[in-house]
């Protein structure tokens, strides 16, 4: 639900599902036909998770990260990881790149490159997700939702990051 100032944009679960559902549409009935889904971690693994149980191909991952002060809402350095983890050796051949959101398209930008660069073996690279904002510098292949109005998302699962063990054992003592 877009609040009516719309500089926040609230998900509930089966709205963040749906969406990664249609998503899932958009890359099949395009045709293109890929090897591997490469998901960016954080934001890039549950909808990569999803998509790689969908089309039943193997799940990468790369580790990227930018938004850490302020409670992960003001970006900072991009750090990208090094290596890849695979289950099939290196990664290549034809590539799903995936993430939640095309935000300042900062982070896409630089991975793509990368990979584009460094992963001589991959052949083909495309990227999918599930939000573009009007801000962002990249255009995804792949996208469900364009926001004109650049909010800011509170997925359903991030109340998980102002909740430590400690307020589970409380939550579920009885």
């Amino acid at each position: 639900m877009l609040t009516e100032d719309g500089k926040h944009l609230y998900v509930s679960y089966d709205e963040y599902h749906n969406l990664i559902e249609k998503l899932a549409i958009k890359i099949f009935q395009s045709g293109w036909e890929f090897d591997t889904i490469l998901c960016l971690a954080r934001g890039g693994m549950r909808p990569g998770d999803i998509l790689s149980r969908i089309f039943n191909k193997p799940l990468a991952i790369m580790s990227t990260s930018s938004y850490r002060s302020e409670a992960g809402t003001v970006q900072g350095n991009l750090d990208i990881a090094r290596y890849i983890t695979t289950p099939k050796g290196e990664i290549a051949g034809r590539v799903l790149l995936v993430d939640d959101l095309a935000d300042s398209g900062h982070t896409l930008k630089a991975v793509m490159h990368q990979l584009k660069n460094n992963y001589a073996p991959i052949t083909e690279l495309r990227s999918a997700v599930i939000w573009t904002k009007a801000l962002s510098t990249f255009s995804p292949d792949y996208s469900v939702e364009f926001l004109p109005t650049n909010p800011w998302i509170h997925q359903p699962f991030e109340s998980y990051d102002a909740l430590g063990p400690q307020q589970l054992i409380q939550k579920w003592s009885v």
